[in-house]
């Protein structure tokens, strides 16, 4: 569970319905059906047409795994550099062959790496391994991203359709001017889709598009990482220069240091 993301969203409502309770006793006038519809309705509609339904569902997968932790931290980081290192022990020890066993294990978790670790095994050289990996790696980035850009897009289009609803209030308010006391009520509910537009654009759509990007830029990163990992193995670097090397991506308060971990890495 990410607690930061779940805080913060509740937060927000909270801080929206305190305000509110604190101001006035009429609650009821901040509940409006035809403006959620309209809200709701109009973001979707703009964007069922911008897009392909198939991204579109995607795209709203993906904002309840918002809540959950992230599958690439800082420490994982660090633990990459200690298998590619590991790996480099057992490459030096017993060649490329050493490797085999490794790709079984990966290819129902972590596609991506076994099949880098299997250019490795097959003899293609680092440059070859560096060039398919980083094809691999950016292609995949950008298909993942889309989802990200319709949930930005949503975020940006919540408020104009917000705005939309106002207007068509508007409009139906000055067909009543004959009417003095229908006024105010016609202005609130006016308003209230333009509240809504914001609301669901500023703390549902655009913080959960910011994420998904953030996490998609935090997967890309770890993946240039070990793809640099899977280069030295297939020159078959020394696992001290791996490790200079992958900890160079890092912050250092990450680094990997061989000589306090050397029991684990050779194990």
């Amino acid at each position: 569970m990410s607690i930061s993301t779940l805080v913060g969203f509740i937060l927000g409502i909270g801080l929206f319905i305190g305000a509110i309770a604190i101001s006035t006793d009429s609650y009821a006038v901040f509940i409006d059906l035809p403006s959620f519809i309209m809200v709701i309705g109009g973001t979707f509609a703009g964007t069922f047409i911008a897009y392909e339904p198939r991204y579109v569902i995607l795209s709203m997968k993906m904002i309840p795994k918002i809540f959950f932790a992230p599958a690439i931290g800082r420490n994982l980081l660090r633990a990459e550099v200690g298998r590619v290192i590991r790996w480099g022990y057992a490459v030096q020890k017993n060649g490329l062959p050493a490797l085999d066993g490794e790709v079984k294990k990966l290819k129902d978790t972590d596609r991506f790496l076994a099949f880098g670790v299997d250019m490795v095994i097959a003899g293609y050289t680092g440059d070859e391994v560096r060039g398919i990996l980083n094809t691999t790696i950016e292609s995949t980035y950008g298909r993942n991203s889309v989802q990200a850009k319709i949930l930005l897009d949503m975020g940006a289009n919540a408020p104009a359709f917000g705005m939309i609803g106002t207007l068509v209030g508007l409009v139906i308010m000055l067909g009543n001017l004959s009417d003095p006391e229908a006024l105010g009520p016609s202005l609130s509910i006016a308003l209230i889709t333009t509240l809504y537009g914001v609301m669901f654009a500023r703390l549902l759509f655009v913080p959960a598009g910011t994420k998904v990007q953030q996490r998609e830029d935090i997967v890309r990163f770890r993946n240039y990482l070990v793809a640099e990992g899977l280069v030295l193995l297939a020159e078959q670097k020394s696992p001290r220069f791996i490790q200079d090397k992958m900890n160079s991506f890092l912050d250092p308060a990450l680094h990997f240091d061989i000589d306090t971990m050397k029991d684990k890495v050779k194990e």
